[in-house]
């Protein structure tokens, strides 16, 4: 399929999406969606906010009710909806990766793989939707026990503006294929491409309150996701500060289900046995895919003295060599960061980078002079008490540090707050294993980096977060186990 970028596109929705219908906020406020390429003005959207979305919760949860229509629909059809809903996700294929590059600034190139993935992950769970059971167990006594998977309930799904079509669709697939009803909030950069979303639920014929959009702010329609005694679970995908408060706020109304994928600071260990040059483009691309703006990205490239020298010059090089600019040119490969304030935290940790006494080998700047773009830069000389060596970037910006030993190397991939993944690059299976086993992070590459399927579980440790998407263990995380046990009588009475 020959697909064309076209920044011209038409927004066709841009209202709150409940029971099925399209509404206006109950406020009547709006608030602009801004194009990162230019810093314009794309459209408004309606804002959402505690009222629409305590509306968008009770239509859930009567959606979710005893005796509705999809509380008794097979789980085969609910299986159909969702192949419906990804069939259509293939026929939109074009219009959806042109407004992701439009509202997220991502290159068109690489949106339209986002919607490929996204598309694969709704298949995966819509053809798990009929196979999610529970067992049968051999209990002490007269007794026989079987367990079942029953829907949690009302889901709050809270995304990120990163990966906004891919993000929906993670969520959005196993909370329906285990039977519940949800209320999703997109992040307020990114809105239109869940709105068109919502369309095409419409369109596969999802009853009224299954699935409800919410545009809005975090402290007010996701606020009320958090707060709300009627909502059974929240996922959410962002900031370890906003995920901390999504924490307090479920303790502090119904001690509702959560899941957490929040912020990261992985490393990447280059061990002295590799092809330099295989490993410098592995270190490149784990670092500037989707512009930096990637939580699980190998922000820590760890390199083995022997090699250091060597790696940091064709790294540097490399990253000269990127396009920035227009994401709708098929030349470019890294478009603007999301917006003005993630803009300027990328340029006060540069800052922070060079005052610190990390060597800049290139870039540091803004590129051109409209829009968010930053050149893409590499930091050599880095060490560990470091502000670069620390935060979260979540931008073009590659730290470079050098290791003697593979011990010492996993000590200092382990020191740090987060956990959600590591790599390395080494051709001695020994080492591979060793760090695998002893490197505390939900996910391990090794001579790969950001290699995953809609069928491989994806979660934190420690401040990165909790539970996992994608694979069966996310249908996990939208279930819950009821057991019963029936007591057998020992004869005909």
């Amino acid at each position: 399929m020959s697909l064309k970028p076209n920044p011209q596109i038409k927004i066709k929705h841009t209202q709150i999406f409940i029971n099925n219908e399209w509404h206006n906020s109950a406020s009547g406020k709006v608030f602009p969606v801004l194009n990162p390429a230019t810093a314009e003005k794309i459209c408004d959207v309606q804002e959402g906010d505690k009222a629409d979305a305590e509306k968008a919760i009770q239509a859930a949860k009567k959606a979710f009710q005893i005796g509705s229509t999809w509380r008794t629909m097979d789980a085969s059809e609910r299986g159909r909806l969702l192949y419906k809903f990804g069939d259509l996700m293939e026929q939109n294929h074009e219009y959806l990766a042109n407004l992701q590059s439009l509202e997220n600034g991502k290159t068109f190139k690489d949106s339209c793989g986002d919607v490929i993935f996204a598309i694969r992950t709704i298949r995966y769970f819509a053809g798990c939707a009929d196979k999610i059971h529970g067992k049968t167990i051999p209990g002490d006594g007269d007794t026989f026990t079987y367990t079942r998977l029953e829907p949690v309930g009302v889901c709050g799904l809270i995304i990120p503006w990163n990966f906004p079509v891919l993000l929906f669709c993670n969520k959005f697939g196993p909370a329906i294929a285990a039977g519940n009803t949800i209320v999703l909030k997109p992040a307020e950069q990114t809105p239109l491409t869940s709105i068109y979303l919502a369309s095409l639920v419409l369109e596969a014929g999802f009853p009224p309150g299954v699935v409800n959009v919410v545009p809005g702010y975090g402290p007010t329609a996701g606020g009320a996701l958090t707060a709300s005694h009627d909502v059974d679970k929240v996922s959410f995908t962002g900031s370890t500060e906003v995920g901390k408060l999504i924490q307090q706020a479920a303790g502090q109304s119904n001690t509702k289900r959560i899941t957490l994928e929040m912020g990261g600071k992985s490393p990447l260990v280059i061990c002295n046995d590799v092809d330099v040059d295989e490993a410098v483009v592995i270190a490149h691309n784990a670092l500037f895919m989707n512009h930096g703006q990637c939580c699980c990205a190998g922000s820590r490239t760890f390199v083995h003295e022997d090699i250091y020298d060597e790696f940091v010059k064709k790294s540097t090089a490399l990253a000269m060599k990127r396009v920035v600019g227009d994401p709708f040119d098929d030349k470019t490969v890294q478009g603007p960061q999301i917006d003005d304030e993630q803009f300027a935290k990328i340029f006060d940790l540069i800052e922070s980078g060079k005052k610190e006494g990390a060597k800049l080998e290139c870039g540091g700047g803004r590129h051109g002079s409209k829009g968010y773009f930053v050149q893409p830069t590499v930091f050599s000389n880095v060490q560990d008490h470091m502000r670069i060596a620390k935060e979260e970037i979540f931008g073009p910006v590659m730290q470079i540090f050098k290791f003697k030993t593979l011990d010492e190397a996993i000590e200092r991939s382990n020191n740090t707050e987060y956990g959600l993944a590591a790599g390395i690059i080494t051709k001695d299976i020994n080492k591979a294993i060793l760090y695998s086993n002893a490197v505390r992070a939900g996910t391990i590459w090794v001579n790969c980096f950001f290699s995953g399927s809609a069928q491989t579980p994806f979660g934190g440790y420690k401040m990165s977060g909790q539970g996992r998407e994608f694979g069966t263990d996310a249908l996990h995380e939208y279930c819950e186990i009821k057991t019963v046990t029936i007591k057998i009588p020992q004869k005909n009475s």
